[in-house]
């Protein structure tokens, strides 16, 4: 299907779009057409020199903002799918510029669907946050507001051929201002602060985050919220595996920060579906059968009082499986790596 497809990824040149594009170009050579929309012309250009459109003729670079919906609308002629990734992440700057980040989570997300419903748009795919589910900061409820209008967006369809869904994850393993890059900087003062001993955070690769994508492109019905099985990690654990001589100092949780994070809440249990690598939190309002969908997909219901909480995970990764995860992702700077792009 992808290799005849044309495909828009917002934040096309974030951590996310960039592998993304990376893994259409070298499993589907195929694909009709890529658009890469982003509003950073710095990153655009730099993105460029690694996929040059003399190599990849099917790339094309468009300046643009979700903000503004009448650019989305032009970026999406042609286009058959949209993976929406564009967003702003940082739980600090949402705090402190609350409505800006809301223009770009909330209103930019809704322009995506107008925009997609304006257009031949058949398969859109949103992405989400671990953060969004019984949200305590600003940008977990943005996030929340996101994943609850692609979901409605099923029902405002009409006799269109769209389908729209999410894919909610936890850190990205060595993304930008997330814990192991601050502990690789701070490694060389002799000490890592840490919030709270008890503290645990669910992991994701970049590559695995790819791979969800995906995934949700071949198995969707529109409305499904998807949400991996994926291991977690103990805070103090990553500290040893950054670096075991150093000293740990606890500084207490931050504003807007959880002991544990969430996919799925316990009041999500009565609306999740279990199967073999995955979740599926089902859409609030019925759009298909359900019972047909466990059937198609081998699933099965999770029993009330169910959640998927980091702290209660039955999957742990050990402090040398975070220390080789480490090596392989991260550089000594506690930068990703460019393997990861290359």
């Amino acid at each position: 299907m992808l290799n005849s497809s044309s495909i828009l990824v917002t934040g096309g040149t974030g951590s996310f779009g960039r592998r993304f594009v990376q893994t259409l170009l070298t499993r589907f050579p195929q694909v009709r057409r890529i658009v890469v929309f982003s509003r950073d012309e710095l990153k655009q250009y730099e993105m460029a020199q690694e996929f040059p459109k003399e190599r990849f003729p099917q790339i094309r670079y468009f300046i643009g903002d979700v903000r503004d919906v009448d650019r989305l609308r032009r970026a999406m002629e042609g286009i058959d799918i949209v993976i929406h990734a564009a967003a702003l992440k940082q739980v600090p700057v949402a705090e402190y510029n609350p409505f800006e980040c809301i223009k770009t989570n909330v209103l930019g997300a809704q322009n995506v669907i107008e925009a997609c419903f304006d257009s031949n748009v058949k398969k859109v795919v949103a992405l989400s946050t671990d953060k969004a589910a019984a949200p305590i900061n600003l940008y977990g409820a943005t996030k929340l507001c996101s994943d609850k209008l692609f979901v409605a967006a099923n029902h405002m369809r009409g006799k269109r051929d769209i389908k729209l869904s999410v894919v909610r994850y936890g850190n990205v393993m060595g993304s930008r201002g997330s814990v192991i890059p601050f502990f690789i900087q701070k490694r060389r003062e002799g000490v890592l602060p840490i919030t709270d001993e008890r503290m645990t955070r669910f992991n994701i690769t970049l590559d695995e985050g790819v791979e969800l994508v995906l995934s949700a492109l071949n198995l969707m019905w529109g409305g499904e919220i998807f949400v991996p099985k994926i291991p977690s990690y103990r805070i103090t654990d990553l500290a040893q595996a950054v670096d075991g001589n150093c000293r740990t100092e606890i500084v207490g949780i931050r504003p807007g920060e959880k002991l544990h994070e969430e996919m799925i809440t316990e009041t999500d249990s009565f609306s999740t579906l279990e199967f073999k690598d995955y979740f599926v939190i089902l859409p609030s309002m019925r759009l298909w059968d359900v019972d047909k969908f466990m059937a198609t997909f081998n699933g099965r219901r999770c029993p009330d009082g169910f959640s998927y909480n980091s702290g209660s995970n039955s999957e742990w990764l050990s402090v040398e499986q975070l220390r080789d995860l480490i090596r392989i992702h991260v550089d000594p700077e506690g930068h990703r790596r460019k393997d990861d792009f290359l």
